[in-house]
């Protein structure tokens, strides 16, 4: 069970995102404010797992105040404003909910949360990374995750997602897998003719683009990730190299 505070200065949204913790068995909302001041006490006499906090506030705005925690837990930042989510990728944040969001956002974010929760529970720290991904010329990652290890064919790998010192690879199938491993490492490993890091946060495929618009790459019709703005050149020069525009 993950212990949740819920920041936010809007009360109808604050009473939404208490709503929607109440519908997640592995969610338990311990109090909510509706300014981040308010929360820094409660944070200071009790442990919590996970922050939902909105980013534009008066007085201390969720980014501020997520930067002045000693002890930081799992954050996910909700916002109207979408450019903000660069900076609560800065700050490793599990994810951020761009508001008017649905309980289906919602509970994949916490579902990201949960699933970054159980590996910091479960396993044991690692000196060495739980991934084996070279040389590059192989078919084949081998990846350390949930007490076993998988074989994962790296032509099925549709994106990978950066979680702090973990990546999550999601696959062709729809499943997912998350293990020990760094963005910046696995960026290395990976086949620079068929991976691109094309955001501070992703890598994609680029043999599994569906389409691209507006600073999304699409996976399919209804997945996708964004392209970060100092990736944005190098992805469209791809684009332009690869692809003839009719």
């Amino acid at each position: 069970m993950l212990k949740c505070i819920a920041i936010d200065d809007e009360p109808l949204a604050l009473r939404q995102i208490a709503a929607y913790i109440a519908k997640v068995p592995y969610l338990e909302l311990v109090a909510r404010f509706n300014n981040a001041l308010e929360a820094q006490q409660r944070l200071a006499e009790e442990k919590i797992d996970l922050i939902f906090v909105d980013v534009n506030m008066p007085d201390l705005n969720g980014v501020d105040f997520v930067r002045g925690l000693v002890e930081r837990p799992m954050i996910i930042f909700t916002t109207a404003y979408s450019e903000y989510a660069v900076e609560g990728f800065k700050l490793d944040a599990v994810d951020y909910l761009l508001k008017p969001f649905s309980f289906a956002d919602f509970s994949r974010a916490a579902a990201k949360a949960n699933s970054l929760y159980e590996l910091r529970h479960n396993q044991r720290p690692a000196q060495e990374p739980e991934t084996e991904a070279l040389p590059r010329d192989r078919e084949y990652l081998t990846v350390k995750a949930d007490y076993k290890v998988s074989l994962v064919r790296i032509a099925d790998i549709l994106y990978i997602e950066s979680e702090g010192e973990y990546v999550r690879l999601h696959l062709a199938n729809g499943t997912a897998i998350t293990t020990l491993f760094r963005l910046k490492n696995m960026e290395t490993a990976l086949p620079s003719d068929s991976f691109m890091r094309v955001h501070r946060s992703y890598i994609v495929n680029l043999r599994a683009i569906h389409s691209y618009i507006k600073g999304r790459i699409y996976l399919n019709d209804a997945e996708y990730v964004p392209i970060g703005e100092n990736y944005k050149e190098a992805f469209l020069n791809y684009i332009r190299q690869n692809f003839r525009n009719l």
